[in-house]
């Protein structure tokens, strides 16, 4: 299992996510970001704006997505 945080994931806080594969983790951030979003976080919206930004592009969006997923498995393993 391995950690990554909202903003290590293009998020606004450091709320910790805990998953064995990186699609996993996406989704984990997917699901907090959808969260944020229903209760107005400005500073989660602010991030959000930035990555509708970013998927304009496809192949922008491509290489952040592989980017990530290159972090991810360069992590150490978590403790939990």
């Amino acid at each position: 299992m391995k950690t990554m945080t909202c903003k290590q994931l293009g998020g606004a806080c450091d709320m910790q996510f805990h998953a064995n594969t990186f699609e996993e983790m996406a989704e984990q951030s997917k699901k907090h970001g959808m969260e944020m979003f229903k209760a107005g976080n400005k500073e989660h919206l602010e991030a959000m704006n930035k990555m509708q930004e970013l998927m304009k592009s496809q192949d922008a969006m491509a290489k952040w997505f592989e980017n990530k997923k290159k972090e991810f498995e360069a992590l150490p393993k978590s403790k939990n």
